[in-house]
């Protein structure tokens, strides 16, 4: 369904389905930060308790951590979108070309 990172295809190379359709804009952003952060926040607040690292060692480990996590959730949660809107037939994805 992906030509690239983030750019969806104009149709499936397997089922011609037409996908140009989609309208993810900024839901797959929104979504991943917003499971990055449920996710990294309390895990950030759990090893300062326990552990106590140098400041700079859990800046470190948490921004990569948390540049890591967005960068694999983005395009699958934009792939849920665009699959999201087709199953439901929303933004066009129901009418017959003609």
């Amino acid at each position: 369904m992906m030509s690239g990172y983030l750019n969806v295809r104009d149709a499936c190379p397997v089922c011609g389905e037409v996908l140009h359709h989609h309208r993810a804009d900024d839901g797959p952003a929104y979504l991943t930060i917003l499971i990055v952060g449920h996710l990294v926040a309390p895990t950030l607040l759990w090893s300062f308790i326990h552990f106590r690292p140098d400041p700079l060692v859990l800046f470190s480990l948490f921004s990569v951590g948390t540049v890591g996590l967005s960068l694999y959730l983005l395009p699958r949660l934009k792939g849920v979108m665009v699959a999201i809107q087709w199953a439901k037939r929303m933004h066009g994805f129901g009418t017959v070309p003609g």
